[in-house]
């Protein structure tokens, strides 16, 4: 199967939405509430072409229902950007071509295609400064005082982190 039909075959995120077992109430909590910034919008507005954003992620993952609520949003508000998200299990080729560090399943992930649905680049599992911290000094913590640092930090961030990572990959695309 072409990317462009794998593509086209995956679940919208409202599809995906309603699908989500665990976190449920979260999943769509984050997603009623993710705000995306204005300028964040005008910045991908100017990007020229369609772009297409496949996540890939599992209903259960802390990082996932933390993140792709807003990118999903962000997609929304965007006319030429259009996000799908399949899941990791499912979809064993897709994830061992996108590694964290080479070697860790880690999610989520999301892959950036031009309008021709060739690869621009992905980002994932987690917004840089936050993935130093739970490699570095979170490691030092117990997984529950971890864990509420991370939760903590993504409230703070609102997601626009993510933006502004997945916003560099853009760029590699029209150069």
């Amino acid at each position: 199967m072409s990317m462009r039909a794998r593509y086209i075959s995956a679940p919208t995120f409202p599809e995906y939405l309603e699908t989500v077992e665990k976190n449920r109430d979260l999943w769509h909590a984050i997603h009623d509430r993710a705000r995306v910034p204005d300028e964040l919008i005008r910045t991908a507005e100017r990007l020229e072409g369609r772009w297409h954003l496949l996540a890939l992620s599992e209903d259960w993952c802390g990082d996932a229902v933390n993140t792709l609520p807003v990118v999903a949003r962000w997609a929304e508000e965007v006319d030429h950007l259009d996000f799908r998200v399949l899941g990791r299990d499912e979809n064993p080729d897709l994830m061992d071509a996108h590694l964290t560090d080479g070697r860790s399943r880690s999610i989520p992930v999301v892959i950036v295609y031009d309008e021709n649905f060739e690869e621009v680049g992905w980002w994932g599992p987690r917004p840089g400064a936050l993935q130093e911290f739970v490699l570095g000094e979170g490691r030092k913590l117990d997984s529950e005082e971890r864990y509420r640092h991370v939760r903590r930090w993504y409230v703070r961030d609102r997601g626009r982190t993510v933006l502004e990572e997945i916003l560099e990959l853009f760029a590699q695309g029209t150069n």
